[in-house]
């Protein structure tokens, strides 16, 4: 995860919303960095394993908390919903987000 880069919650990806290339991934919310001139961190990345439990690979996968070395956002945990979507939870804006796959829902003009 990198030096000094707070890796909070994390969550196995076991729903169907997304690609089967995320089934079984771990999620990390990873806070961002406290002590460091170069901020680094303040994202959801996704962790990859192979089949005996090792690290395939490690790749961003929700970005855009971090613009010109300030937070704009800092990631604390995930959370998968039944549908599948994600919920991550923000503590900087207070906020929680929902990310989901797929085409958007089309909402009827009333």
């Amino acid at each position: 995860m990198g030096p000094h880069v707070a890796a909070l919650g994390m969550r196995f990806y076991t729903g169907n919303m997304f690609p089967k290339a995320y089934k079984d991934a771990i999620f990390v919310a990873r806070h961002g960095s406290w002590n460091r001139t170069n901020k680094a961190g303040g994202d959801v990345a996704v962790v990859k394993l192979n089949k005996d439990g090792t690290v395939k690979s490690v790749e961003p996968f929700l970005t855009g908390f971090l613009e010109d070395n300030k937070y704009v956002g800092r990631p604390v945990d995930v959370m998968q919903m039944k549908d599948g979507s994600l919920l991550v939870s923000d503590d900087w804006n207070g906020a929680v987000y929902r990310v989901t796959y797929g085409k958007p829902n089309k909402v009827a003009a009333q």
